[in-house]
């Protein structure tokens, strides 16, 4: 894993300075709640005092399922590359919403399965998507590993502008699959509890695919390897995915995690480099039934709970203006000191 971007722990240096800063705004200490612990974060990973928001982006990879042959999903696969099509038109959720936040959106071919009829995108395609792991592995190690080196330059191309928040989405029919998968093997959890209805599966679509699922875990070996278990069970844009983390914690950015398939490839990535972690803020608790055990898992806190379920980086999006509202009070709330206000010890 020599070429695997490694992460290190924050260097807390500033630390100090940073949490008297924030104790001695206008306000009772800890009064603005959780931006205080956004504004200490985001300046610890930046390290400075002065935390800033530059160039925030978006980057949707889109990829295709093999396991999509079994029937689990109530879409065509073909779906994928209309979707990336609608992407690249402007017409998704994910466009809306990366407009309103002010997000720069790259969307990156990682593996569909149809041709795309809009130019516009990214080609960094692994194939035609992923086998269907129902009966083999999804992919090959070697695949997942250029998966990873491949996401983690797409982060890098958007460093080279100043990106310092970015946020991760993705479009691939049947993922949800792929990702109940990663969290049951990662998660060492009953494949019941990481199984939802995905695109919006009845109770015998459901039932379907939990059996179908349970058989495949069965059929692989276990394997402590987080890249052995990507290969087998992951997708195309879920390897890359794996890799924009690790690149952008690498980078000292502050990462948007979005919902459940884009946080199993954190899953995957927290396997390789437990460091990635203090990088990412959770945006919000998404509808998928496996997602919010997955943030158990990481006893995280996500910012938002809006019943979401789309994927596409939607709930990091909609997280940004929060980030933003963190830097602001660091950076414009007057001090007690240059207020003249008296503070509690006065």
């Amino acid at each position: 894993m020599n070429d695997i971007p490694m992460p290190r722990a924050l260097d807390r240096s500033v630390e100090a300075d940073l949490r008297r800063i924030i104790d001695m705004k206008t306000k009772p200490p800890g009064s603005l709640g959780r931006l205080e612990a956004l504004a200490l974060q985001m300046g610890l990973i930046q390290r400075t005092t002065k935390p800033r928001i530059e160039r925030p982006a978006m980057i949707v990879f889109a990829a295709d399922h093999g396991i999509a042959a079994e029937g689990m999903s109530l879409y065509p696969q073909e779906v994928t590359a209309q979707m990336v099509a609608n992407f690249l038109g402007g017409g998704a959720a994910i466009n809306a919403l990366s407009r309103a936040s002010g997000m720069t959106l790259e969307v990156v071919d990682a593996g569909v399965a149809s041709p795309i009829p809009l130019d516009g995108y990214t080609r960094a395609s692994l194939g035609h998507g992923t086998r269907n792991f129902a009966k083999e592995s999804a992919m090959l190690r070697d695949t997942a590993l250029e998966g990873i080196a491949r996401g983690a330059a797409r982060v890098a191309h958007h460093a080279s502008f100043g990106t310092n928040v970015i946020g991760f989405g993705e479009m691939g029919i049947a993922n949800t699959s792929a990702a109940a998968c990663l969290m049951s093997r990662l998660c060492d959890a009953p494949i019941g509890e990481c199984v939802g209805r995905g695109t919006g599966l009845d109770d015998r679509g459901l039932a379907h695919k939990r059996d179908v699922l349970s058989k495949a875990l069965a059929l692989h070996a276990q394997s402590d390897d987080a890249i052995d278990t990507l290969a087998t069970f992951g997708g195309f844009e879920i390897a890359m995915m794996t890799g924009a983390y690790l690149g952008a914690a690498t980078r000292g950015m502050t990462i948007l995690v979005d919902g459940f398939i884009a946080t199993s490839a954190l899953l995957v990535a927290s396997k390789i480099a437990p460091d990635v972690l203090a990088y990412c803020v959770f945006a919000h608790a998404s509808d998928e039934a496996g997602h919010r055990r997955m943030l158990a898992h990481f006893d995280a806190q996500p910012l938002l709970q809006l019943d979401l379920r789309l994927g596409e980086g939607t709930g990091a999006a909609l997280a940004l203006p929060i980030l933003r509202a963190a830097v602001a009070f660091v950076d414009e709330m007057a001090s007690f000191e240059s207020a003249g206000v008296s503070d509690k010890s006065v």
